[in-house]
């Protein structure tokens, strides 16, 4: 079950210095996706999540990968889709444990108040929408369609994998 994270939990990003997750809320909602690069199932969901990602491109929020590995997973698993959207990486799973998350892939949604307002973990069709509905009221913005024709069928997540 997801949990809110502690508001000083530094978030990296791909391409430069790690911030808290409160500088990263300051002005705007977190939606992210978070992966496990050396899971099949997190491979599964990127178009799915690309889709959304594009919906929310242009909105009151910031759209994120948060990925269980360090830049070259990150890359590896994203090829373009690392340097087109911002890409955190979390190599010892800190931050996705942070979150409360047990399984990738998972969704949420941070509030500006560092709040978890929603999250799914695994591929949820209606669960995923139920996120982007709220989130969309919320932004006052478009909900993308979900689920897509060419959408995965539903599965759950991995579980995390054991870090020493």
């Amino acid at each position: 079950m997801a949990t809110n994270p502690p508001l000083d939990l530094t978030l990296t990003p791909i391409n430069g210095p790690g911030r808290s997750v409160s500088a990263w809320i300051s002005m705007f909602h977190l939606v992210f996706v978070a992966l496990d690069p050396w899971n099949e199932r997190s491979r599964w969901i990127l178009d799915t999540a690309s889709r959304v990602f594009d919906t929310y491109d242009e909105a009151d929020c910031r759209v994120a990968w948060l990925v269980g590995g360090d830049a070259a997973d990150a890359r590896r698993l994203l090829g373009r889709r690392a340097d087109e959207v911002l890409t955190f990486v979390d190599p010892d799973y800190t931050a996705i444990r942070a979150f409360g998350l047990s399984s990738l892939p998972a969704f949420v949604h941070v509030g500006v108040d560092g709040s978890v307002v929603n999250a799914v973990e695994g591929w949820d069709p209606a669960g995923w929408r139920e996120l982007t509905e709220e989130l969309s009221r919320v932004l006052k913005w478009t909900q993308p369609p979900i689920p897509w024709p060419t959408d995965p069928q539903p599965f759950a997540g991995a579980p995390l994998p054991v870090t020493a």
